[in-house]
Order: structure tokens, then sequence, then C-alpha cells
């Protein structure tokens, strides 16, 4: 069982092997096409990404600790509310967002027309949407979320308290939120804006919908318009360095937050801990809250649901409708199926692993560190990594047919999403094993139970929410995958993803709406989990 998990892993490491294979075969052909792409589009490909990047870190890191700082440190009317709702925008996908937003704002929008109608005024009211400006703003809207939960989870569990202590001392409120809150929260600020940044560098809707000339597009561009695998690949591997330079950063930030953890288990101070600001302060907190909630969640889904209720007027809504359902068909099945395939694969690898605990670093446990870090690989990557040996091998061998199970087929594009998304799982059953005591193991062992019959009659029963946790999240990411999708989907099969993407390019915006709307509608899941999680972890 050992060597089939660990021959698993390797497996599931083929497409970051595939990329670097680019290199390994490095020629005059590979150095000519990486000298035409360093003197054309590799430069604004770099400055684009880090543009975006350096302004989505910021924006995220400002939101996201000020948020998390209002509802942690402060009483004012609507926090309990506030502290579920700040997750409600992590429903939403960027590029769901862009599409909405681009509908209402745009020149030819309803909301430009009503105002020029109203007021007489003539021409653009302002500028394109479609720029990298609003597209900062949008990642900023959509990926907050993931410095909000960490750091209120820091300064829940230490600042309140210390605070308290600072202010006895004598120690104003700006310098007990800058000198003692802050730092605290610090290693949890800077994990959350690295999580964000891997899902910037990631996101192929937004740059392609915006037109920017970002690392994803490229790699996109390179391999279905210039029909350039080696380019492709190039792209893919220079994107691959910069998130694992993400991910190396994030895990060390990651270490670093038991520095803001408290080891006697306490959590909140309590509401009478809470800082009472005056009504200007609670007005300004409440506006603070509320303005991401509102741009980044209400106003879309407002937005495309009454897009969605304007095309059920019309007589022909019929045949879209019917449309939708074979869409929503296919992306239930294929979130089923790869949630089941990465459930499996998390639960094998958490029981043996769990056999093995304590030892050192093993084939077995290199194979599941190597599974654990599909999540942070963009699916564009997965996608070239797939394809370019593929390629590769049908170039050199034509009768072989090779690649036949995997190119364009159900087959392959599954086998990305486990690639992509095993990880996901892995860490909800890695969470549900650490909360089995090891006596239950070695009191089993001792009453001669073998590592399968343990599982079955001792772990199985106890990690039954574990596992729907790691099947409902895995689920939930491949309704809302869109790169690896567009590139490795056999022909005639469609996702909500795809269709709302494809409408969304071809400016049939209205029609956008209901794939748009239904992924929202899937992503609200496991944010309610999320949210009932954290309010049981602060009661």
């Amino acid at each position: 069982m050992r060597f089939t998990l660990t021959a698993l892993g390797l497996l599931l490491a083929l497409p970051v092997l595939g990329v670097l294979a680019a290199w390994v075969r490095f020629d005059a052909a590979a150095l000519a096409t990486l000298t035409h792409l360093w003197h054309t589009v590799l430069p604004d490909q770099a400055l684009q990404s880090f543009l975006l990047a350096v302004g989505v870190g910021i924006g995220v890191a400002l939101l996201g600790g000020a948020t998390a700082t209002a509802v942690s440190l402060f009483q004012f009317p609507g926090r309990r509310v506030f502290e579920w709702a700040l997750l409600l925008p992590l429903a939403m996908p960027a590029y769901v967002l862009a599409y909405a937003t681009t509908d209402a704002l745009q020149p030819s929008g309803p909301v430009q027309a009503g105002l020029r109608a109203a007021f007489g005024w003539q021409g653009a009211l302002w500028p394109d949407v479609r720029s990298l400006p609003f597209a900062i703003v949008l990642f900023v809207l959509a990926l907050y979320p993931y410095v909000y939960v960490l750091a209120r989870a820091s300064l829940a569990e230490r600042a309140a308290p210390l605070m308290e202590a600072a202010r006895l001392l004598g120690a104003g409120l700006r310098r007990r939120l800058f000198e003692v809150a802050l730092p605290l929260a610090r290693p949890a600020l800077a994990a959350g804006v690295l999580l964000a940044l891997m899902e910037t560098l990631a996101d192929f809707g937004v740059g392609a919908y915006f037109g920017l000339t970002t690392f994803t597009t490229g790699i996109y561009k390179a391999w279905l318009v210039m029909n350039d695998g080696i380019a492709a690949a190039q792209l893919a591997s220079s994107l691959l360095a910069v998130v694992a330079c993400l991910l190396w950063l994030e895990r060390r930030a990651q270490a670093r937050l038991r520095f803001a953890t408290s080891r006697s288990g306490s959590t909140h101070g309590g509401d009478a801990r809470l800082l009472q600001p005056g009504p200007r302060g609670a007005a300004a907190l409440v506006v603070l809250c509320a303005l991401p909630i509102v741009l980044g969640f209400v106003l879309p889904c407002a937005w495309l649901a009454w897009r969605v209720w304007q095309e059920s007027q019309q007589a022909e809504f019929g045949l879209p409708l019917q449309r939708f359902v074979f869409w929503a068909g296919h992306s239930f099945a294929l979130a089923a199926a790869a949630a089941l395939v990465a459930a499996v694969i998390a639960l094998a690898f958490g029981a043996v692993l769990r056999a093995e605990r304590g030892a050192t670093l093993s084939p077995l446990r290199l194979a599941a560190r190597t599974v654990s870090l599909g999540y942070a690989l963009p699916g564009a990557v997965i996608a070239v990594g797939m394809l370019a040996p593929l390629g590769a091998l049908q170039a050199r061998w034509p009768d072989s047919g090779a690649g036949i199970w995997l190119t364009a087929t159900v087959l392959g594009l599954l086998y990305a999403y486990v690639v992509r998304f095993s990880a996901v799982a892995m860490q909800s059953v890695e969470a549900g094993y650490a909360r089995i005591p090891a006596a239950i193991d070695d009191s089993a062992r001792l009453l001669g139970a073998g590592l399968w019959r343990t599982w079955f009659e001792v772990h199985r029963p106890l990690l039954r929410r574990a596992a729907g946790a790691a099947m409902l999240l895995v689920f939930v990411d491949v309704m809302k995958e869109l790169p690896a999708t567009l590139l490795l989907r056999p022909f005639g099969v469609d996702t909500l993803a795809t269709v709302a993407y494809n409408f969304a390019r071809d400016e049939r915006l209205a029609e956008a709406a209901l794939p748009s709307l239904a992924i929202v509608a899937v992503g609200l899941i496991p944010v309610a989990l999320l949210s009932r999680t954290m309010r049981i972890k602060t009661a």
C-alpha cells in the first residue's frame, strides 16, 4: 500500500515535471523561442503581473487587516453580523465579479445610460472599467477575506488582553493598535496576503476578459493562439517559480503564526474587553465593514439576479434555460467525481501516514507533501504540464497513440482537477485526524487490530465529517475552476465556468448572468460552514 501511494504521489507530480522538462530539453529552438519572448511579450507580462500583485497585496492587507481589527477589537452596531458577513465575498469568484461590474458600469451599460438620460450628460462618465487599476480593485474585493480570516483569529486570541494591559500602563489607542495588536497579527497578515497573491497570479478569467497581459493569459495564448508548446511551457515554468517563492514565504508565515496563538487555549476575551468608540468612530467602523460586503457581494449578486430576471421575460428564454441545465449537469458530474477521488486519496494517505506518525521523512511523506503542493499550482500550469510532454511524445512517435486517454477527454480533465485540489481534501482529513487522540490507535493495536481494521472500525466513523467537508470543498473549487477546464475539456463538454467566460468574452453579459449566479450560489456553501466554525471558536 505504501508503494502504491508513493507511486500515486509521483503520478500527481507529473504536470510539474512536464513543465520543468521544457528546460531539460533546452536546445537552439527553445533558446530562439525564449529570446523572442524576452524581446516581445515577456517584459509586459512580468510588469503587469508584478503591478497586479503589488496592488492586490497592499489592498488586501489594508482592507482585510482593517476589517479584522474592527470586528475583533471594537464594539459597534452590527458587529455580530459583520463577523460572518465579511466572509461572503469568498463565494464570488473574481471573474464573476468582473462580469457583473463591467456589465453594470461600462459606457453602454444601463447605469451610465440611466445617468445620461436623467441629467443630460454626454459621453462616458468614467474611464473604462476594463483596466489594470480596476482589476486590482476587483481582486481586493474578492480576496480580502483570506487576510480577514487569519488576522481575525490572531487578534481574537491574544490582542484584547494585551491591549488591556497596555491601557493600564497608560498607552493611548493609537499606540495600542500599532505597537501591540498589529505586530501580533503580522504573521497572519503575511500569510493571508501571500494566499491572495497566489490566487491572483493563478487567475485567468479577469486577465483575459480585461485584456491584461499576465503570465496566465500569456500561457493560454501561447498554447492555443500561437500553437507553441515550448513557449507555453517556458512561461508556465516562470509562473511556477514565482508561485513556489510565494508558497515558501507563506509556509514561513504560517509557521510563525504560533507567535500569535495562546497555549492556554483561551479565545476571545469577551465583549467587556472590546473598545467602545464614539458615535463617529462607530459609524466609520460600520461603513468600513459594510462597504466591501456591498461592493463585493450584495450589489453584484443583485445585478446578476436582475439580469437573469430580464432574460426570463423574453419568449426565447426556454432554450437557454434548457442549455443551462445541461451545463450544470456537466459541472456537477465533474465536480462530484473529482471530489470523490480526491477524498479517497486523502483518506488513504491520511490512514497510512497516521500509522507512521513520528517517523522521519519517508518516501511516502515526501509523496504526500508533493500532492499537497497541487493547490498552489495555477490551473494553466497544470494543463500545460500535462499537454506539453504528451505533445512532444506524439511528435516523436506519431503512431504510438500517446495521450489518447488524457488529451481532451473527461479522464484528463478529472486528472487535472485531482492534481489541483487533492491538497484541499488532504488538509481537511489531516484536521480530522488531529482531533482523534493517538491513544485510540494504541488501544486498537494492543487489541490486535491492523491498519485497515483500525481505520474501518475506529477512524472511519470519526472522520465522517472531515471527509464530507473535504468532498464539499473540492466540489466547490472544481465548480469555479476556469483555465484548466478551458484548456483540457473535451469537445462539447462545457461547464458553468466556461460558458460564463465564453458569454462574457462575446459581450453577451446578460446570458452570462445565470451560470455566474449559479457558481456564486454553490460557493456560499463553504462560506456558511466557515462562518459557523468561526462562531463556534469565538463563542
